[in-house]
């Protein structure tokens, strides 16, 4: 019975130069080049260097990337295992395989060997349905066994990856084995920039496209979705047969990586495009008009996914911390397409578009009374206990919640909620003519970027709504209510 692993091995050229962002991780990484270079001299400095380091941290944020150039620096073999393919239906057949592995390295030291998606093979033992002796944790137990048993300084470094750090064998992290944990953790505006120039090299653009404002819109994004923006855009180019790559056709490849393609072929009502327009209007005018909300970068009714529209809103900076007052107006925000729904149509005719943002409102206020003590209840952190690592954490929980706790706290985030849509009523009714406006340009447009909407809120004196609007069915664009406007402020003259 042959005990081959999908074992590949690579002569790495990535650089660190080829990583953007990841400042830290690579500031930490650095050391172990200079180990693996010169193992000799740690030696006889009477340094230990790590055996292992495990890269923690969110998908498609470099993990992988970020191993490869370590060992394109170090200028060592790169050896890469994904963890899963260790483990079979024949028993035994993993703790061979981590043998094989580990042996093979050993002969070509000073080496890396890269295990990706450790998880597979390194969750919590005991929590198996085969109890403890199933082929996952014999799998787990060599391999533990194997790092013991390498000497140290030899020159020989595991570097390990995965999603879920909180799932891991505490064995796995103590001293002497994947003792050095790094986070690799989603960009940052300034990472986002960067990432986004390196894989624009060697691309035409064209002038107004200006990288620092694409980052700027793209917040949360990995840099594997980063990479994916560039390349759907050259994508894009070709299908439209431009020669360069245009902010517009930036702008749709982005809706793609978030959203999915347009689909511009579904058949909508007039009625049901209209409802959609009031909704994302909704959002829009809270967005503008209440104090330490997201900003509104961009309006669509076109569909995409599963929705029928959505409004882009964004922090003027990217923050880590927010305060009461700017969680309560990001929910305002959220339930302000069905504030509008509730004001154009009754309580009668409200419609399920507003099913999302009601999950994330609903999601910000939970937190807001159970983790950052912002309610009635005081600042005592409410949870429950998490179920069994092998099944992902997430099943099998147990609350440590009483009835009438977790009573008072649904009370709680269905006043923060109500509070929320009161706000987004109260505001969208004093501002009726704006709600209007921006849901004609809607309909006229399809689609409204933060430039257009920022003219329309701050620089142009919005005529009478009568004026702007005399028939419900009737559209007009940004540049005739400009030139309406003008004509207004000449009559005054």
């Amino acid at each position: 019975m042959g005990i081959k692993v999908q074992l590949k091995i690579i002569k790495s050229d990535k650089k660190f130069a080829d990583v953007a962002g990841n400042k830290e991780p690579i500031e930490e990484i650095s050391e172990i080049v200079d180990y693996l270079k010169n193992p000799k001299r740690y030696e006889e400095a009477g340094a230990r260097m790590p055996r292992g380091i495990l890269l923690g941290g969110p998908p498609g944020t470099g993990k992988t990337l970020l191993a490869k150039a370590t060992a394109g620096e170090a200028n060592v073999p790169f050896y890469f295992v994904s963890a899963s393919s260790f483990v079979e239906l024949f028993v035994g057949m993993g703790a061979k395989r981590v043998r094989q592995v580990i042996s093979e390295a050993r002969k070509n030291s000073p080496a890396i060997v890269f295990i990706d998606e450790l998880d597979a093979i390194g969750r919590t033992r005991g929590s198996g349905i085969g109890g403890g002796h199933d082929e996952r944790e014999q799998t787990l137990n060599q391999l533990l066994v194997e790092m013991d048993g390498i000497k140290e300084n030899s020159g020989l470094l595991f570097i390990a990856a995965t999603n879920r750090t909180d799932v891991l064998d505490p064995a796995l992290t103590r001293p002497g084995r994947f003792d050095r944990v790094i986070t690799v953790g989603l960009p940052d505006i300034k990472e986002r920039e960067e990432i986004l120039k390196l894989h624009a090299k060697g691309k035409r653009f064209s002038s107004d496209v200006i990288f620092s404002n694409i980052a700027k819109r793209t917040p949360g994004f990995s840099g594997a979705q980063l990479e994916n923006v560039i390349n759907e855009s050259v994508l894009l180019t070709v299908r439209e047969r431009s020669q360069v790559i245009t902010l517009e056709i930036i702008d749709e490849a982005i809706d793609r990586v978030m959203s999915g393609p347009a689909k511009k072929s579904r058949t909508i009502t007039k009625e049901e495009l209209t409802s959609v327009a009031y909704h994302e209007a909704g959002h829009a005018v809270v967005g503008i008009k209440v104090p330490g909300g997201n900003k509104v970068q961009k309006i669509t009714i076109i569909p995409r996914g599963q929705a029928g529209g959505y409004n882009l809103m964004m922090p003027e900076q990217e923050k880590y911390n927010y305060s009461k007052k700017e969680l309560l107006a990001t929910i305002a925000s959220f339930m302000g397409g069905r504030a509008a729904e509730e004001i154009i149509y009754g309580e009668d005719n409200i419609s399920t578009g507003a099913s999302d943002d009601i999950n994330k409102a609903t999601s910000i206020a939970r937190r807001m009374v159970t983790e950052f003590g912002m309610s009635d209840l005081g600042p005592i952190k409410y949870h429950e206990e998490s179920g069994s690592p092998f099944l992902g954490k997430t099943l099998a929980t147990s609350s440590s919640i009483s009835n009438q706790i977790s009573h008072e706290i649904d009370l709680e985030v269905r006043k923060i909620i109500l509070e929320a849509k009161n706000i987004a009523i109260k505001v969208i009714n004093e501002n009726r003519t704006l709600l209007e406006l921006i849901k004609t340009l809607l309909l006229e447009k399809e689609t409204i970027i933060s430039e257009e909407i920022d003219y329309i809120a701050q620089n142009i004196q919005l005529p009478p709504k009568q004026e702007i609007i005399k028939d419900k069915e009737q559209e007009i664009d940004l540049e005739s209510l400009i030139s309406m406007t003008e004509k207004q402020e000449e009559n005054k003259v």
